[in-house]
């Protein structure tokens, strides 16, 4: 049977747009992976969505299965042939339970003994007989963040199912979920298409509906929101911020775009641009604009589901609904400059930071108590007044009417009403600054200031979260401890900060009155985010293993180390130094606490060469690593070690160490203690061998 094109319209109420990119994505990969299973062959799949349907399109796909051949093992050749040389019952039972006839066994040999197989061939079915099945096996395997239930309370979706499509080639594939039946019946947009449209065919779907105003075609609908934004472009000079996220957004809220220019009065420019942005973007949808040099423009691009007669009727709606939000943020902005941040302070005493964990302000003052010894341990006496002043005001925008309406902009409201406010630029620059980076990609401080108030305000988070048990697992961080360590090490390397975060995190626990377990688990959280960080760095495990286990407290020298070791790693005498390490501790581990304690060096009792010049080159070398690694200079570190590398070599090559005489012995375990004093002082060198 030839190939045909396959469709399936799950009809629904309005999904929500969080949902629809999702589902497009989660209905695309269950298909391929069902079609892979079934063995149908097909020329394109395609999922796709609009709020009101979910839709899969198969082009091309095979009238029938793939014959199959699959070859099955049985007895072995002891067991399947009798003494007479033909099968036996227990062969001739397998060939039954596989459908296979005695001319399609055959023997074959299996780590060096004969088995038994069976040639099974499959004839492939009809397509026709096996996609009742598989479209109901797509449409119930979606299992949404949240799902309702309808008349059938058995079934769920994101929304209620209100009909379906299901066509392959001319012909209706009989499929039912939630009380729908399928058919060839879709429907039109909603307020400008028909109610009922007949689908006569898959191939002509996409025309169908279009003249019914739905662009099934997310991708369409995509280009065509910024075709018409181009076009607004064109004519205003300003240009629109096309931000992904809001873009897939919209995409997802329409079935037919129709782009559309907006404006507000230009008084309101006089907000913080960030809230007016906050408003067109998360509660209108729209795109706002810029100037050509870069400022906020008086204007919009929005994107109405509806074709109007007039569209300037459209516009003025929206632009209406605009200004009464407007409205609303320069009342709060008036609102909130009438009083100076410190006196918000106490209010931050009645919002819960956590449970267990007391009140913002309680965090707040832990903060600032924790920047101030950062500051006085790093010598940075010049900004200390400062971060003092801008970390005890960092939350005080939370009690603000601005930042109630509009969450996102905190610390942005901070540092502008401190600006405001009479305070230092530093200090209204370091609130802001405090947050970033706030997501993947996004912004790292500028000043000290701002860095090492979020660097301590993440520390203590963790710490404070751990304290009470909520560590991360899984996918479950509600507290976003990974992300509040990542952000930490991107601070600290993107501002050069050779910050000693142990001393850090020893001191927030301290603070919290934290355990010594609760500092442990703490502190073994960051590392292994600071282990992944800088594996997605490309850096290889072994040298990421030992540079965080060694110097994890450093996090800036971190790379060094590993760069270092990384440059060395080709060399000849790195992987002898590697294994020499490895050796040593094995020598050693096995050793009993009196054999230990027994090994003293006497160089005077030293009778061969390899061991008298492992002798003189550990001295020599252990004074040059100790200083190299006091100063993280980790070329100087490798250069001592390529020093001490073949004479450790020499001595493993030409001496016995546990030799029978117990003075030998004690002598040249004693320089093998001598030799893991300078590994010590580096890392653990096994690392390396994983």
């Amino acid at each position: 049977m030839s190939a045909k094109d396959l469709l399936l319209e799950i009809g629904a109420e309005e999904i929500p747009a969080r949902f629809v990119t999702w589902a497009i994505a989660e209905t695309g990969k269950n298909a391929a992976e069902a079609l892979g299973a079934l063995h149908l062959s097909y020329g394109a799949l395609k999922a796709t969505a609009t709020p009101r349907r979910l839709v899969l399109y198969v082009e091309r796909l095979s009238g029938r299965q793939d014959d199959s051949e699959e070859t099955v093992k049985g007895p072995p050749k002891s067991q399947a042939l009798d003494a007479s040389g033909g099968y036996t019952a227990a062969a001739l039972g397998f060939a039954k339970s596989r459908g296979a006839q005695t001319g399609d066994l055959r023997f074959d040999t299996v780590k060096g003994v004969e088995y038994l197989f069976a040639v099974v061939k499959k004839h492939g079915a009809e397509t026709s007989e096996l996609l009742p099945d598989f479209l109901n096996g797509i449409v119930k395997k979606l299992v949404f963040p949240k799902n309702m239930y309808w008349s059938d309370t058995t079934a769920r979706f994101a929304r209620p199912v209100r009909w379906l499509v299901a066509l392959y080639g001319d012909d209706v594939i009989p499929i039912s979920f939630g009380g729908v039946n399928s058919g060839r019946e879709s429907r039109g947009h909603r307020f400008m298409g028909a109610r009922a449209v007949t689908i006569p065919n898959p191939a002509e779907y996409w025309n169908v509906l279009e003249k019914e105003f739905v662009i099934a075609d997310h991708e369409r609908r995509k280009a065509t929101i910024l075709d018409g934004a181009a076009k607004i472009e064109r004519e205003t000079g300003c240009a629109a911020d096309r931000d992904p996220d809001l873009l897939e957004e919209i995409t997802q809220l329409v079935e037919y775009p129709v782009p559309f220019l907006g404006s507000f009065e230009r008084e309101y420019l006089e907000i913080p641009e960030e809230v007016l942005i906050a408003t067109m973007k998360k509660n209108q949808r729209y795109m706002p604009m810029r100037t050509p040099d870069g400022r906020l423009a008086a204007n919009f691009i929005g994107v109405s589901n509806n074709k109007a007669s007039d569209m300037s009727v459209v516009r003025d709606g929206n632009e209406r609904v605009l200004r009464a939000r407007l409205n609303d943020a320069a009342f709060f902005w008036k609102e909130d400059l009438a009083r100076p941040l410190e006196t918000l302070l106490p209010k931050l005493e009645r919002v819960l930071y956590q449970e267990s964990l007391g009140s913002v302000l309680d965090k707040s003052k832990r903060v600032t108590e924790l920047a101030a010894k950062l500051v006085a341990d790093m010598g940075w006496d010049g900004i200390a007044a400062d971060v003092k002043r801008a970390a005890g005001l960092a939350k005080a925008d939370l009690v603000t009417s601005m930042v109630f309406e509009f969450p996102e902009v905190q610390g942005v409201m901070g540092r502008e009403y401190a600006k405001r406010g009479g305070e230092r630029e530093a200090v209204a620059d370091a609130i802001f600054e405090q947050y970033l980076p706030r997501f993947a990609g996004d912004a790292l401080p500028k000043g000290k200031e701002g860095a090492v108030i979020g660097i301590c305000d993440r520390v203590d988070t963790i710490a404070a979260i751990i304290k009470i048990g909520l560590v991360p697992t899984g996918s479950q961080d509600p507290y976003g401890l990974r992300r509040a360590s990542r952000s930490i090490n991107e601070i600290i390397w993107s501002l050069g900060l050779d910050i000693d975060l142990g001393s850090l995190f020893k001191s927030a626990a301290s603070l919290l009155g934290s355990p010594e377990d609760a500092l442990s688990k703490a502190i073994e959280f960051y590392k292994n985010r600071l282990y992944n960080q800088l594996r997605e760095r490309g850096y290889s495990h072994g040298t990421t293993s030992l540079a965080v286990a060694s110097i994890w407290r450093r996090p800036l020298r971190t790379i060094g180390m590993i760069e270092a070791f990384e440059a060395a790693s080709g060399s000849e005498w790195f992987a002898s130094l590697v294994q020499s390490a490895i050796r040593v501790n094995n020598i050693l581990n096995k050793l009993t606490i009196a054999d230990a304690k027994a090994a003293k060096l006497d160089a005077a009792s030293l009778t061969e060469d390899a061991e008298k010049k492992l002798l003189r080159v550990t001295d020599e070398q252990s004074a040059r690593v100790s200083d190299a690694v006091s100063r993280f200079d980790w070329e100087g570190v490798c250069r001592a070690m390529a020093d001490l590398s073949p004479a450790i070599s020499g001595f493993f090559e030409n001496v016995m160490v546990m030799a029978d005489d117990i003075n030998q012995r004690n002598n040249r375990l004693a320089l093998l203690f001598k030799c893991r004093g300078i590994f010590d002082a580096i890392g653990d060198f096994s690392l390396l061998k994983q």
